[in-house]
């Protein structure tokens, strides 16, 4: 079964913390399940993006026709349904 409620959030400002993001998203669409910003291994530096996994599957389409380019820390913000992950090979 697929799991549709996993959102990937790009363009985030490099300051935003897990809890802001957290926040941010209950405040404006409802309860949120999960939360990882991604950072860079050798300086522990945000990417700039990261997941978050919404409590149901209408809360998260809700999330990205509601937040997809909405400002957030003075970036805009994107939002979209996260791909499934990919097996690297190295």
């Amino acid at each position: 079964m697929e799991n549709n409620t996993k959102l990937y959030v790009g363009n985030l400002s490099y300051e935003m913390t897990e809890k802001e993001l957290k926040e941010f998203f209950e405040n404006s669409i409802g309860e949120v399940v999960n939360v990882k910003i991604i950072f860079d291994e050798s300086n522990k530096r945000s990417k700039g993006f990261g997941f978050i996994e919404m409590s149901n599957e209408d809360d998260a389409k809700k999330a990205i026709d509601k937040l997809n380019g909405k400002e957030l820390m003075g970036r805009n913000i994107i939002v979209s349904s996260a791909r499934p992950r990919m097996k690297r090979n190295y």
